[in-house]
């Protein structure tokens, strides 16, 4: 149904690149700026961290939505959408003058981001064939979005420190501004259908639905706790809608996620692991900038160029990572990555309250991200590997959701076991004790995220997804480009 329209390639890298870039910035840019925005509008403590929630929601619960409807209404246009909901959303936090303006803001910025993140990846593995050259465009990809998040904390730091922290808002404005002039340069508006598909309302209900009472649930745990009954009937709310939404999509003619996608060992396989991965790294995040504010006592301007090695491993990693990757197989590049990830985070485990930046966080920085990169950067090819263009939106929509909902959870879970080994003291040293233990967790989900790539992925690329049957209209209109 679609035609590969590739337009420039490097013009739509560099399209893609920039936009996932400022999409995984925001998710860590807000962090070191959050006791200045309580300041600045009068948050109640509870209600603060929903500055960071509010975008955690909207972008999980929205992703399996925004893939699939780049695969209907088109790549370039939804990428064009989100991105202006995006820009829209980053202004109106900027300019937020209550704690209620700034949530709402940011809600739409997960949304914004939502629609637009599958569309990157959709429009990559319909530019570039499947070979060296896809494998390349998505360790770019990947690197990106991986800096983003790192740099973020960088970013947030320096600005709140020396702008103020409405600039950790409005600083996405030329970015965005940047990739919506580098999509008009080269990225080729696809043909109306002749007839299009309709969107699988239900499925869409049911997958935000059931996503959204999943996050809402994990993340209000730092509040209400995991043995609290409000916690619990999300969760069982959320098995139930997402119950339904498998059984849903089993029988629907145009499903929002075609279950026969998971077949392939590559998918179902990449999807497991970047969960695993994801949510190992985003705590390990959360901890060692903890560590380093709360126990070391470094300022946030310190803190984010703390980051600065952290960041140039995992870009380093990147590097290598695609080129094993083009070589052979993300195989390859997943289980030493996620083995070296573990080995750093479990040196981090080690941490000590009378320590400092040289003896207990540079070494483990440049090691987990090393690993991190070798594992970030090929993760989205073989959770694309076989997958046909006219369900690039639907595998980028679903790897999305499994990257969000494992970030979201582990560093969710892990906090809660972090803060009861805490318990009620606030010294440096049990503070300490949490946050080595957080990072111990951390470095298992690593192995775990090994084994799967040792025990599940394929040795060769040669299997596919089962194929996608035609529909009606397709059956008529083939050879139509849309």
């Amino acid at each position: 149904m679609y035609k590969n329209l590739r337009g420039r390639p490097g013009a739509v890298l560099a399209a893609v690149a920039v936009a996932q870039f400022v999409v995984a910035l925001d998710l860590s840019v807000v962090n070191v700026a959050l006791p200045a925005i309580r300041t600045a509008l009068g948050f109640a403590p509870l209600d603060l961290s929903w500055v960071v929630h509010a975008y955690a929601l909207t972008l999980g619960g929205f992703l399996l939505l925004g893939g699939r409807a780049c695969d209907l209404y088109g790549r370039r246009r939804l990428f064009v959408l989100g991105l202006a909901v995006f820009g829209l959303c980053s202004l109106a936090g900027g300019l937020a003058q209550a704690p209620w303006q700034l949530i709402a803001a940011r809600a739409g910025q997960g949304l914004g981001a939502a629609v637009a993140t599958p569309a990157t990846l959709a429009m990559l593995t319909t530019t570039f064939p499947e070979g060296p050259r896809r494998v390349r465009a998505l360790g770019v990809w990947s690197g990106v979005n991986a800096a983003g998040g790192a740099l973020g904390v960088l970013a947030g730091g320096l600005l709140t420190q020396y702008a103020g922290w409405r600039w950790v808002m409005l600083i996405n404005l030329p970015i965005v501004a940047v990739a919506l002039a580098l999509v008009r340069a080269g990225v080729p508006a696809e043909a109306r259908p002749a007839r299009r598909e309709r969107l699988d309302v239900l499925g869409a209900v049911l997958a935000t639905g059931g996503v959204g009472l999943l996050v809402t649930g994990v993340v209000r745990t730092d509040a209400q706790g995991w043995d609290s009954s409000a916690t619990w009937t999300m969760l069982v709310a959320a098995a139930v809608l997402l119950a339904a939404f498998v059984v849903t999509e089993s029988r629907a003619p145009a499903p929002l996620l075609r279950l026969g996608l998971l077949r392939s060992r590559w998918v179902a396989g990449a999807n497991v692991l970047v969960f695993f991965a994801t949510a190992g790294q985003f705590a390990a995040f959360y901890f060692v900038s903890l560590y380093m504010q709360q126990v070391l006592g470094m300022g946030a301007a310190a803190t984010g160029a703390a980051f600065l090695p952290f960041s140039a491993s995992l870009v380093a990693g990147s590097i290598v990572a695609t080129r094993v990757t083009a070589a052979h197989t993300p195989r390859a590049s997943l289980v030493p990555g996620a083995l070296l990830a573990a080995g750093g985070l479990a040196w981090f485990a080690r941490i000590s309250p009378d320590g400092s930046f040289l003896t207990d966080v540079l070494g483990p920085c440049i090691i987990t991200g090393i690993g991190v990169g070798l594992v970030i950067a090929p993760i989205v090819a073989a959770a694309t590997t076989g997958v046909a263009p006219q369900e690039a939106g639907m595998a980028s929509g679903l790897m999305n959701s499994s990257r969000q909902l494992g970030g979201c959870i582990g560093l969710a879970a892990l906090a809660t076991i972090a803060a009861h080994r805490t318990g009620t003291a606030t010294n440096p040293a049990a503070l300490n004790d949490g946050y080595a233990l957080g990072l111990g967790i951390a470095a298992v989900l690593f192995v775990i995220a090994a084994a799967v790539a040792i025990g599940v992925l394929p040795r060769r690329r040669t299997e596919t997804p089962a194929p996608r049957p035609a529909t009606p209209a397709e059956n008529r209109l083939e050879g139509t480009p849309s």
